[in-house]
């Protein structure tokens, strides 16, 4: 049975450090857990992190709130087990309960796991759509 946990302590979120792609940077994990709308959930199995979601809430003043999924990570052992799933759709709930209007992911058009779990969640693929980036760290 997977337990899905709101998380808003630093100190858990670096015990679930495996579950994200760097290691984990206390400040930006205090900055992310205290801003308005940012959301981390953790999908426990027994008493081990087996999974993480973010999402961000992204307010406009023509159109209302919006849930971006910002990540996933699901440990590899407990990859194909529902976990993902399960997390989207806890994510999903939160953003209807916070009264979003609807949620979005861009994912990569070759992640063939990731597109599956969204589609789980009960996502569907959009159209027309491009992905345009800026590194600000260069």
């Amino acid at each position: 049975m997977i337990d899905v946990r709101r998380v808003n302590d630093v100190e858990v979120i670096r015990v679930a450090g495996h579950l994200f792609d760097r290691s984990i940077d206390d400040a930006a994990a205090a900055r992310f857990v205290t801003a308005e709308g940012h959301h981390l959930l953790l999908a426990y199995a027994e008493s081990e992190p087996v999974g993480m979601v973010t999402g961000i809430e992204m307010t406009h003043p023509d159109k209302g709130t919006e849930m971006f999924v910002y990540e996933l990570g699901v440990a590899e052992r407990h990859r194909g087990r529902g976990v993902g799933t399960t997390l989207v759709t806890a994510l999903r709930e939160l953003a209807r309960e916070r009264g979003c209007y609807g949620m979005w992911v861009l994912a990569d058009t070759d992640n063939t796991a990731a597109l599956a779990t969204y589609a789980a969640a009960g996502g569907t693929r959009a159209t027309n759509q491009v992905m345009l980036e800026w590194d600000l760290r260069r």
